[in-house]
């Protein structure tokens, strides 16, 4: 479907066992070697470093230098991005980027309108990979670059925290906020309070505001290494930090196709990436950023707006709930990826339906942004090139049923006064899916048609589930939604739930998941 950039077949294709025999014969990537092979894509050799991102991982290659590099292609916006190992350890990630120059090959694949999709693009944006830990001399440096301007971090939920024992004559500071403040401090002695020489920030981390949370650790660390005042307004004058929601799912490196992808590139490529062709990236940001970062130039799908909240709700509802109020009934039905499910007209329409008459009219922003959103979530579940496994999803259903599902069913019930069917249905999916047949150390073990599989969660919820492993339907399901410790509340002041989720429980163990899903999806 998309002309490729490079002529095929040059290149012996090799696999990781055999790189060292084959290196010979396959040239790394590289300029020359792209240049040897008359590529006609696009390249960046030389432009100023105008980003320093902390994380090298799979997500922010394919997806933030991803739209980097298209924004330095399209829109003349000219930066490079320095990668920045956040927990200072040795990665092959580092290793391979500066061998091969910052290049590396991103495949986006999916499902478009129903229609196979896949993209490939070499990314020149990178110019090089940093360890704090071994080069904290070359990373303290970057904070004297006239020219650096923006930060992205991607540093896991747990990256964004305060650790006391963190000190500013460590080289460098254990905790992510405790190197980016000491970056910061050298930045603020090097310019002093000059204008413009604060930066953008962007956290992409998965924490609710997280560029408050990240803006909180540095002031904190300020005070604590008693940086001054001057500093302190500086950072918190010069410096805008921005809560931003990231949307892309990156499966990273295809081990399994990394031979026959070489083979067919012509070049060997040690850090392949990987992701689906959707993309959605919520800055939350004066307008006049998009002057200095013209996403909107460039036809990204980058929202710059004054709240995010609204599309994090989206996402959480409509995204993960529609993976949570359907994959584990799915389970229970036979499906082991959600491909599977997408094609099963009775689940697709228990999901659709749960999707357009329980979750969007329950949220705020305008129905068509909602509808079309819903409809990318269909062709993202639906991806030819992504087994997303069940089971993998189901992973502490409990926590995400409460996070993604019951406030959709919390605001139904208060706008129409009764209890909506698909997603009470999604929760009696959830208890008959945790109703095991033994505990063990680090899993509940449960059973599907004489199939064993094993559950993870929090311990305290597995051992509820094998106190309550003889109970019936009824007993069961009033001991499940009374249960505050889960919920944050008690459902059962939900007239008429305990006695539905009692019902549905017991059509799922008389008649299966499946029977359970169709009259849902047929009811009107």
């Amino acid at each position: 479907m998309h002309k490729p950039l490079w002529p095929k077949g040059r290149g012996r294709g090799l696999s990781r066992r055999r790189l060292e025999q084959e290196e010979a014969n396959v040239k790394r990537l590289s300029y020359a070697t792209l240049e040897e092979m008359q590529y006609d894509g696009y390249l960046l050799k030389e432009a100023p470093e105008r980003v320093l991102q902390f994380g090298e991982g799979n997500f922010l290659r394919a997806f933030a230098d991803h739209f980097i590099d298209v924004m330095n292609e399209k829109a003349d916006f000219q930066g490079k991005v320095v990668l920045v190992t956040p927990r200072g350890k040795e990665s092959r990630v580092k290793q391979a980027v500066n061998e091969q120059e910052g290049l590396y090959t991103l495949f986006l694949r999916g499902s478009e309108n129903g229609e196979k999709v896949n993209d490939r693009r070499v990314l020149s944006c990178v110019s090089r990979c940093l360890n704090p830990g071994q080069e904290y001399s070359a990373y303290m440096a970057c904070a004297e670059n006239p020219e650096l301007r923006f930060i992205i971090s991607n540093t896991t939920e747990a990256g964004i925290r305060y650790d006391a024992a963190c000190r500013l004559e460590d080289e460098p500071a254990a905790s992510f906020p405790g190197k980016f403040t000491q970056f910061l401090y050298a930045r603020y002695q090097k310019f002093g309070s000059e204008k413009g020489k604060g930066f953008v920030i962007l956290p992409c981390e998965l924490i609710d505001d997280n560029g408050r949370e990240l803006e909180n650790c540095v002031l904190q660390y300020a005070k604590q290494w008693e940086l001054g005042e001057a500093f302190i307004r500086w950072v918190q004058e010069e410096n805008l930090f921005c809560s931003t929601l990231v949307d892309r799912i990156v499966t990273g490196y295809p081990a399994r196709e990394a031979e026959a992808l070489c083979e067919q590139l012509g070049y060997r490529d040690e850090i392949i990436d990987a992701g689906e062709i959707f993309g959605f990236w919520v800055i939350e940001g004066p307008e006049s950023l998009q002057k200095e970062l013209p996403f909107d130039k460039a036809g990204l799908p980058v929202l710059i707006t004054d709240n995010h909240k609204p599309y994090k709700q989206r996402k959480v509802r409509i995204l993960n709930g529609a993976h949570t109020s359907m994959v584990l009934g799915a389970y229970l039905a036979g499906k082991n990826i959600v491909r599977d499910c997408m094609e099963d007209q009775v689940i697709r329409s228990f999901m659709e339906k749960t999707l357009h008459q329980e979750i969007i009219p329950t949220l705020t922003l305008p129905e068509a942004e909602l509808t079309a959103f819903a409809g990318a979530v269909t062709d993202r579940f639906n991806n030819p090139y992504i087994d997303h496994e069940l089971l993998a999803i189901a992973l502490n259903s409990t926590s995400k049923w409460k996070a993604r599902v019951l406030p959709s069913f919390e605001e139904y019930v208060k706008k129409y006064g009764k209890l909506p069917e698909c997603i009470t249905a999604s929760l009696s999916f959830y208890i008959a899916f945790y109703r095991g047949i033994r505990l063990e150390e680090s899993e509940m073990v449960c059973s599907r048609g004489g199939e064993e599989y094993g559950i993870r969660d929090e311990r305290f919820i597995l051992e509820f589930y094998e106190a309550h492993r003889e109970d019936d339907a009824a007993a069961l399901a009033e001991a499940v939604l009374a249960n505050r410790q889960f919920w944050g509340t008690d459902l059962t002041v939900y007239e008429g739930l305990v006695q539905k989720v009692a019902a549905n429980l017991q059509m799922i163990e008389e008649e299966g998941a499946y029977e359970l899903m169709r009259r849902c999806a047929l009811s009107e």
